[in-house]
């Protein structure tokens, strides 16, 4: 029996278990695909608004000749730093089961079964698209990921969201070559837009290589066009793929499976703020899935620092 499972092998997941290592418990990680996975389906050629330093865990240092770090930067620096303190990754196995018994817990995967004193669940969000829950969106030309834009040239693509992933998405497919447009609910882009990208976005809109239209929805989603609500009326575009870029959420079922209380309308788990221990003893909740649907408030840059205080409450416990 181990002191300590992680569930989850991204950037939290990782700096939970090497806090735990170094406080001389036993720890290792489970996670249902690759080492940081999420980051290694983020668009191929994305760029991190955070800087080097922000992403850093382990004490370990993030070196770039740049100021901000690209998608394989980054993924090879997380590899560096597990092969560093080789930590004892299990790749590709799903968790299924959470069960706690009187002094330890039970977790079941696809695979076999683990027993923890503790578990830690850091599985963040980027397995959960939103969607428009409208007709055709589950067509084949319909995407709620992205990654590169070259099978798109010449192509008629609609982009549906306000934010930093609909924005990048869009001026990557212009600059490809595609025929893009914007579309969002809102009157103007968030105001989390990357301030170096939005001059460009705001241009492209302006000079009309990128069409926008705002104040509107998607009503539903055909094979060669869609259909728009716009604020002069429906409108009917021709249109051969639509990415529908309009965040994130988490998948609480396992937490409930567990016993974890989650806030209906936050998605957020119960949970100690001074501790990240759940209301089910010994089970703790570590990353951007602490925050529910409000992903914006806790991402890397906060939740690398969630391990330490996890870890320093088992200690005290133990």
């Amino acid at each position: 029996m181990i002191d300590v499972l992680v569930v989850g092998a991204g950037p939290a997941g990782l700096a939970c278990t090497i806090e735990a290592k170094k406080a001389d418990l036993s720890a290792y990680v489970l996670d249902k695909g690759s080492v940081v996975d999420a980051i290694r389906r983020f668009p191929t050629d994305v760029v991190w608004f955070s800087t080097p330093e922000q992403l850093e865990i382990g004490n370990v240092p993030f070196v770039i000749p740049t100021t901000r770090p690209k998608r394989v930067e980054t993924i090879h620096y997380y590899q560096r730093v597990a092969s560093h303190y080789e930590i004892d990754i299990r790749t590709f196995e799903r968790v299924e089961e959470v069960l706690r018994k009187e002094t330890h817990f039970v977790v079941t995967t696809n695979k076999t079964r683990h027993e923890a004193r503790n578990v830690v669940v850091a599985t963040g969000y980027y397995d959960n698209p939103n969607k428009l829950n409208i007709r055709g969106e589950d067509l084949p030309n319909v995407a709620h990921y992205y990654r590169e834009p070259f099978e798109f040239f010449g192509k008629d693509v609609a982009v549906v969201g306000g934010s930093n992933s609909a924005v990048e998405t869009a001026l990557d497919l212009y600059r490809h070559g595609a025929r893009v447009t914007l579309i969002h609910r809102n009157a103007e882009l968030s105001k989390r837009v990357k301030y170096w990208i939005l001059p460009d976005i705001e241009n492209r809109i302006k000079n009309g290589e990128v069409k926008a239209l705002f104040n509107s929805v998607i009503c539903e989603i055909r094979p060669e066009c869609i259909v728009v609500q716009t604020s002069d009326g429906v409108r009917e575009l021709r249109n051969d793929h639509t990415f529908v870029l309009i965040g994130f959420h988490p998948d609480t079922s396992l937490l409930q499976r567990c016993g974890v209380g989650v806030n209906p309308e936050t998605l957020g788990p119960v949970y100690d703020e001074q501790t990240f221990e759940t209301n089910v003893p010994g089970l703790y909740v570590c990353g951007s899935i602490v925050a529910g649907k409000n992903n914006n408030k806790v991402f890397v840059e906060n939740g690398r620092l969630h391990g330490a205080v996890i870890i320093s409450s088992i200690k005290q416990k133990t």
